[in-house]
């Protein structure tokens, strides 16, 4: 099971293992009290994120693009990774922003489970 939450909300025991997949870390959210991973390397770019700017009619798009820059080596990895975890259990990809159904955590979601 795969699961996308925002880093804001309460953590549930249900959660399973907790990743964030944001590029830059959460506003307010301290790094010593943090209750999950970090796997930064998987988020877009910064200029696609950018060009994004959580825009919810570029979402198509944005999807379609990102899914592009999942397939380097690097992000291939954290990708497997990934889903190694989802395979054993129940995957909480966290993001900060405040949609996301129409975020990177949301594109993510579908890639892992297609490879699950």
């Amino acid at each position: 099971m795969i699961e996308v939450k925002r880093v804001y909300d309460e953590s549930a025991s249900t959660d399973g293992t907790r990743v964030l997949v944001d590029r830059l870390w959460p506003r307010g959210v301290a790094k010593a009290d943090a209750d999950f991973e970090w796997e930064k390397v998987v988020a877009p770019s910064d200029a696609l994120r950018m060009w994004y700017a959580h825009i919810p009619e570029r979402f198509e798009e944005f999807s379609r693009r990102y899914r592009g820059e999942l397939t380097d080596a690097e992000r291939t990895a954290a990708l497997e990774r990934l889903s190694g975890i989802a395979r054993k259990g129940t995957l909480t990809l966290l993001t900060a922003t405040k949609d996301p159904e129409h975020s990177q955590a949301a594109v993510l979601q579908q890639v892992i489970a297609e490879r699950v």
